[in-house]
């Protein structure tokens, strides 16, 4: 595959790393994200004025530009590609919001109580048991490139195996905090989860 002639040394870098990441390097997506999230959260945070819908809607650019990179071709810089998914991104957020749509609705249960996030419902062979273990260890390297409130919160609650009332202690947050910035973390994490599955088709 070539990339354009006039492509700056940036723009080379960048390529080489997307060239890993498809080949599997979990490393290359990591350096990918960390190189471009601050520039994406404040071009998102312009569009959106809102901190925390910033900060999601950088994560979920990432997941979906990482999903979709198959289909990047180097006639533009990596960069111009992923801006643009960013704002395609939130356009579609923005719209929604409009419309007042309610999302990610099925990830609890009758009682407002979280649904346990399943990787596979099945039960795992070996094979199976083998790939999962390297799930979380890819999640665990994408993860350390979250902003740091959720990177804290998915760690504490899902590596740590904290209840929510040790979490609100431990961070001097109310119960609701936790419950409300977690249920979104789940989500973003939930995104990424969703591309290794596909990956491991």
């Amino acid at each position: 595959m070539e990339i354009n002639a006039n492509f700056t040394d940036n723009a080379k870098n960048d390529f080489n790393l997307v060239v890993r990441a498809r080949a599997g390097d979990q490393k290359a997506y990591a350096d990918l994200m960390h190189r471009y999230k601050d520039s994406i959260y404040f071009m998102v945070l312009k569009m959106v004025n809102n901190k925390e819908d910033a900060m999601d809607l950088t994560v979920e650019t990432f997941a979906k530009a990482f999903e979709k990179l198959d289909k990047y071709q180097p006639d533009y810089a990596f960069s111009t590609w992923l801006f643009r998914v960013a704002t395609n991104n939130c356009i579609d957020f923005i719209r929604k919001k409009k419309l007042n749509t309610q999302s990610i609705h099925g990830m609890t249960d009758d009682e407002g109580e979280e649904k346990p996030l399943q990787i596979k419902a099945d039960i795992l062979n070996p094979e199976e048991t083998s790939i999962k273990k390297q799930q979380t260890q890819e999640l665990k390297l994408l993860i350390e490139s979250l902003p740091h409130r959720y990177r804290n919160l998915i760690t504490l609650r899902y590596f740590d195996e904290l209840s929510y009332e040790e979490i609100a202690q431990q961070l001097d947050l109310p119960l609701g905090t936790v419950k409300a910035q977690l249920f979104r973390a789940r989500y973003l994490l939930g995104n990424i989860i969703n591309r290794f599955n596909r990956d491991d088709i």
